[in-house]
């Protein structure tokens, strides 16, 4: 489908959409431009065919473009990118908010080369190519940012590639998508901080209450393992939409810390009961 695709970044996630391409298209060369550190790991695992010390090496002769930065340094590149794909190539990123990179796209790809927006909804709380998975795309929704009745032809062969991966293609517009992913993705991120925080606050000299923690806790706080160098992009570029959120948050809390002694807790826990089912019943 595409003959030529260039990673930048080859880290978790570019390195596992490489990793996934390359089992369902064994022929097609993946380049990969990083740090050469990086490059060297990916190449280890035979993640990428060639490394490129030069972003233009990387970009120059691509079919695809696939930018797996995060968010600030997707900025940063995005002009020197736009300059040097040609113009028959699709270039596509996987950041977690839109309306910046989308915005930015618009300014600089006024040539050939075409901007479509991608986020794949899936990923792990490490990060680095050592943990890069060809399956991570298997079921998860990938939101690509724009209209499915007016997607060029470059575009619609991406969705299919992406249907190709295991994944399930959405489309949506940029503003869309970052009100929604700050209720679904960036919420609870921010949740797990908070209780993450709260708990070793109140942990003391002798490992109370930590240490006779069950699993619910760690399967509860296991976004808590994200670096902050993986979010605070996301949070810069969204922040309107993620304090409302948190702002929901702040009342529902409420709203359980006035009833603990009343029985009207039994609507929340139902509540909650249902939309649980309905997340494990998505399709």
């Amino acid at each position: 489908m595409f003959h030529r695709v260039a990673i930048l970044g080859t880290g978790l996630m570019g390195g596992s959409f490489a990793l996934a391409v390359r089992k369902q298209f064994p022929e097609t060369r993946i380049v990969g431009w990083d740090r050469a550190e990086v490059l060297e790991r990916a190449a280890a695992r035979g993640v990428i065919d060639e490394c490129c010390a030069e972003l233009t090496n990387a970009v120059r002769g691509a079919d695809l473009v696939y930018i797996a930065l995060p968010l600030g340094a997707a900025l940063e590149h995005l002009p020197a990118i736009a300059q040097q794909a040609e113009p028959g190539t699709l270039v596509t990123d996987v950041c977690s908010t839109k309306v910046a990179i989308c915005h930015a796209a618009q300014k600089h790809f006024t040539g050939g080369a075409r901007f479509l927006g991608g986020h794949p909804m899936a990923g792990k709380e490490t990060k680095g190519v050592e943990h890069a998975a060809l399956e991570i795309f298997s079921g998860a929704k990938y939101i690509l940012i724009g209209d499915e009745a007016e997607a060029d032809e470059r575009a619609k062969r991406f969705a299919t590639l992406v249907e190709k991966l295991g994944a399930r293609p959405e489309w949506m517009d940029a503003d869309t998508h970052d009100w929604a992913v700050g209720i679904v993705s960036h919420l609870p991120q921010l949740v797990n901080v908070a209780l993450a925080q709260v708990i070793r606050d109140e942990t003391d000299e002798t490992g109370l209450p930590l240490r006779v923690a069950g699993p619910g806790l760690r399967d509860a706080l296991r976004l808590a393992g994200s670096p902050y160098s993986t979010w605070r992009d996301i949070c810069l570029t969204n922040p309107d939409n993620i304090a409302r959120a948190l702002d929901r948050v702040g009342q529902a809390i409420e709203h359980l810390r006035t009833r603990l002694q009343s029985k009207d807790l039994q609507e929340a826990f139902d509540a909650a009961n249902e939309l649980y089912r309905m997340l494990h019943d998505l399709k």
